[in-house]
C-alpha cells in the first residue's frame, strides 16, 4: 500500500510540475531588465513594475501623490525619464517633503509630467539634439556627450540616463540621475 500511495505521490508530483512548466506565466521566458534589484517585465505596465524598483520608491510616492498612478497605468504608450530616489536626494533639503504635500499638488504634477515624452522612444530614438515634447507642454533636449546620454531640461539642467529601453507594457523607462526641471 505504501509503494502504491508513494507512486501516486510521484505521478501527481509529476503533473504538477509539468502543469507548472506549461502553464508558466508569459513573464517568466520575458526578456526583463533589472531596475532597483527588481526585475521589470515588459508585458507589465509602468506603475506595475514601478512599484517594485527599491531605487524608485520616491517617485513611486510623487506619482501617488499627484494621482497620476491611474494615467500611467493607461494605454500610452509613454516614454518616461524615471528620476530613482537618489536623483531626488540633488534636490534641496525639504522639496520632496513640500511638494508632496495636497497644496502643492499642481507643482508636484507640473515636474512629474515634464519627465513624461506621448509615444515609445527607445534610445536608439534619443538622437544627439533632439527636442522632446513633454506632457506638461515644455520640451527636453538630448545630448550625446562621452557615450552617455544626456537629457537636458528648459533651465538648462542635465541628467544622465543610466539605464536605457525599460520596456513596458505601455512604453518604455528610461532611469535618469537627477530630476528634471520645467521652466515654470
Amino acid at each position: 500500500m505504501s509503494k502504491r500511495i508513494a507512486f501516486l505521490s510521484a505521478a501527481a508530483f509529476s503533473v504538477l510540475a509539468l502543469t507548472a512548466t506549461i502553464t508558466a506565466p508569459v513573464s517568466a521566458q520575458e526578456k526583463t531588465v533589472m531596475v532597483g534589484g527588481a526585475a521589470m517585465f515588459p508585458s507589465r505596465n509602468i506603475i506595475q513594475n514601478a512599484v517594485n524598483s527599491k531605487d524608485h520608491t520616491t517617485l513611486v510616492a510623487a506619482v501617488n501623490a499627484a494621482g497620476l498612478v491611474e494615467t500611467l497605468e493607461g494605454k500610452g504608450p509613454f516614454t518616461v525619464f524615471a528620476p530613482t530616489n537618489t536623483a531626488f536626494g540633488k534636490l534641496p533639503a525639504g522639496t520632496v517633503d513640500s511638494l508632496v504635500k495636497p497644496e502643492n499638488k499642481a507643482t508636484l504634477t507640473k515636474i512629474l509630467t515634464y519627465h513624461v515624452v506621448p509615444g515609445k522612444l527607445a534610445a536608439s530614438d534619443l538622437t544627439d539634439g533632439k527636442k522632446l515634447k513633454t506632457a506638461e507642454g515644455e520640451e527636453l533636449t538630448v545630448k550625446h556627450q562621452d557615450g552617455k546620454v544626456w537629457i537636458i531640461d528648459a533651465k538648462g539642467g542635465s541628467s544622465m540616463v543610466t539605464i536605457s529601453n525599460v520596456n513596458q507594457s505601455n512604453g518604455v523607462i528610461h532611469v535618469v540621475d537627477t530630476v528634471l526641471m520645467p521652466a515654470s
